[in-house]
């Protein structure tokens, strides 16, 4: 039989973790802190993990993420995803070219939409094609 399942950090109380979980906006980290909470508290593993939809392992897992970095060990980490598409300069030239316009005309964004409807255009396409074909 394995280890006895132990929290060592003695920084929370499970009455403190269920006050930290009351405040917190992400669910998943809810039921990690509520699990924790019941586990402090002198709960079983088996029923502090199942009454917060983890099984055992998982519930043993996010302990030692606690005892390692408290609380911020149990936030949800997102991917960071793909790298954007445009570098922070040419983001900063597309957001000039849609402020002043590729091609130097000043016009009322409705009289904008009424060259556009007429061009059989939407304001968005239209837009798209202006900013990527430099007007041309």
């Amino acid at each position: 039989m394995g280890k006895a399942l132990e929290i060592v950090r003695p920084d929370h109380t499970g009455t403190t973790l269920r006050a930290l979980a009351g405040k917190c906006r992400d669910g998943a980290q809810v039921r990690r802190l509520l699990a924790l909470a019941m586990v402090l508290d002198g709960r079983p593993c088996s029923i502090a993990a199942s009454s917060n939809g983890m099984d055992r392992q998982t519930l043993r897992d996010w302990v030692h993420h606690y005892n390692d970095e408290a609380v911020d060990g149990l936030k949800t980490h997102r991917p960071s995803g793909r790298e954007p598409y445009l570098t922070v300069p040419q983001l900063a030239e597309l957001y000039e070219l849609v402020i002043n316009g590729p091609f130097g005309i000043k016009a009322h964004e409705s009289t904008m939409g009424k060259w556009l409807h007429k061009l059989g255009l939407t304001d968005i396409a239209a837009l798209v094609v202006m900013v990527f074909t430099d007007g041309k």
